[in-house]
């Protein structure tokens, strides 16, 4: 293990967050019960007092084919899984394209596009030396219940890579803003869009400092330049209240908040 600096305000994907020490972990290094894992930080909201921080380095950077199964490093982009697919003929990976991350991260809250989600494709994820079956672990939409930090995955090959289906899910990936974010902000409710709710309680372009509800995509937290963590907790606690009081729903972050006080 070793510790560099990372400045997050450039290296998350809404461009905010403080500089701060990570503790970079390799193969063979026990992996810190203090440390909240921060991985590509494309979901994330990192506060200017975050608890210690973590990331998995190169050592966990891979895709290997091992008989008739993939396996794939915790740390390896979305970008690198989709190449290998295309290279292999592999089936199954096409939505992951433009998804922004890492597979760690995909795996920890089951990342998808529509009914496309990592779970559907998975056979088992490493936990320290322990590999646990898919179906042993319990997930739903956006979320899986790890029984502690994936260090890699396996897949079952299966051949097949399909290019209109790769552009078919992109076009529903352009429709996002191109503005820095982390994402959808808020879970779909069942049976309803988190979007829909935004734009309906006025909030659609609803800007608090240099954050604001994209007009793009209502459910996307854009930051317009100089955006911080206090204007975007704002906006998020306004909309949270605002579609309370007049749709009686509770909107659960999608985004995760990461704080010395709060980790969600």
């Amino acid at each position: 293990m070793f510790f560099k600096t990372v400045d997050f305000s450039r290296y998350s994907s809404i461009r905010i967050g403080p500089v701060a020490e990570v503790a970079v972990l390799e193969e063979g290094d026990t992996i810190p019960a203090d440390r909240f894992l921060v991985g590509g930080a494309n979901n994330l909201l990192i506060s200017p007092t975050p608890p210690p921080l973590m990331m998995l380095g190169k050592d966990f950077d891979y895709c290997r084919i091992e008989g008739k199964i993939l396996e794939i490093g915790a740390a390896t982009p979305t970008g690198k899984i989709l190449s290998f697919a295309r290279k292999h003929d592999l089936a199954g990976f096409e939505f992951v394209a433009k998804l922004p991350g890492t597979l760690g991260g995909m795996l920890a809250m089951n990342a998808g596009v529509k009914e496309y989600e990592i779970f559907n494709i998975l056979e088992s994820v490493r936990i320290g030396d322990e590999w646990f079956p898919a179906e042993t672990i319990g997930h739903g939409y956006r979320f899986a219940r790890l029984p502690g930090i994936a260090t890699a995955a396996r897949f079952p090959l299966r051949k097949g890579y399909d290019e209109p289906l790769r552009q078919e899910l992109l076009q529903l990936r352009n429709k996002q803003p191109k503005e820095p974010s982390a994402g959808s902000a808020f879970k779909n409710p069942p049976n309803d869009y988190a979007g829909r709710l935004i734009e309906a309680v006025g909030l659609k372009g609803y800007r608090l400092g240099d954050m604001a509800w994209s007009e793009v995509h209502a459910n996307f937290l854009i930051n317009r330049g100089g955006g911080t963590y206090e204007e975007a907790i704002g906006l998020i606690e306004l909309a949270k209240k605002r579609v309370d009081e007049a749709f009686g729903i509770h909107l659960e972050e999608e985004i995760k908040i990461v704080s010395n006080r709060v980790t969600e």
